[in-house]
């Protein structure tokens, strides 16, 4: 697709219905993410999720068997040390997904190889990283500062290099994703980095508007479903007769 000049439409999922309904429509890459955590599990921010929840929504996913290909996120702390990396993207290509995306660039890069030495498909994710949110403080653009932007095209290069198939480029300044996704052989995909990369992801729940207390400011909904929800809901209980009627 990036060969052809296509834009690459990403979605996640992290169930059966969802997952079947995305691929009906047409989404050719679809993630298991660790999303999951804040619009599913009502956790305040992803280092909360655990592997058995992340197995638990791949499996739940992976029933639709969807044409697309179907990843998932190693979550917090999974892929800290090369062994464990490898045990916990082995357990999720187990549950179903068909590869695993984990959050770094240089600092990973044994965890990335050992992974791809499993015959697992990787895909990076680089710029803001919301499994370090408490450590940063909170969710920043990142590329702005020049020694942002070297580390960006580094890390992006070697994670290239070392055979991941695509990399996720979240909160990245549009220039700078632009630049990285010219000089990248493979694809990049942004999430909030601007038009310029080879394709866009989105949390789902933001584009179709079912999770209304929180929308990132560079998301434009689609859909507002929590208000056809509460109006669908509405009119089935008006629609209720009166005991004893």
């Amino acid at each position: 697709m990036k060969a052809r000049g296509e834009q690459i439409a990403a979605l996640t999922a992290y169930d059966y219905p969802m997952a079947k309904l995305l691929d009906e429509a047409g989404v050719p890459l679809l993630l298991v993410g660790d999303s999951v955590g804040m619009v599913v599990l009502g956790y305040p921010d992803t280092t909360h999720v655990t592997m058995a929840e992340m197995e638990h929504h791949v499996r739940a996913a992976a029933r639709a068997h969807p044409r697309a290909l179907l990843g998932a996120d190693l979550p917090y702390r999974s892929y800290e040390e090369v062994d464990g990396a490898v045990a916990n993207a082995r357990q999720l290509i187990a549950a179903g997904a068909e590869y695993v995306k984990a959050e770094g660039g240089c600092e990973i890069l044994p965890q990335v190889k050992a992974i791809l030495a499993a015959g697992i498909p990787f895909c990076g994710h680089l710029g803001m990283l919301p499994q370090h949110v408490l450590e940063e403080g909170g969710y920043h653009i990142k590329g702005r500062l020049e020694a942002e932007h070297r580390k960006l095209l580094e890390d992006a290069k070697a994670l290239a290099a070392a055979g991941a198939f695509a990399v996720v480029l979240e909160l990245v300044t549009p220039p700078v994703a632009q630049e990285i996704s010219a000089q990248l052989p493979i694809p990049a995909i942004g999430i909030g980095s601007g038009p310029g990369c080879d394709g866009q992801i989105l949390v789902t729940h933001d584009l179709i508007g079912s999770f209304p207390w929180f929308t990132p400011r560079f998301v434009k909904p689609k859909a507002n479903c929590a208000a056809e929800i509460k109006s669908a809901v509405a009119a089935w209980k008006s629609s209720l007769a009166a005991p004893g009627e």
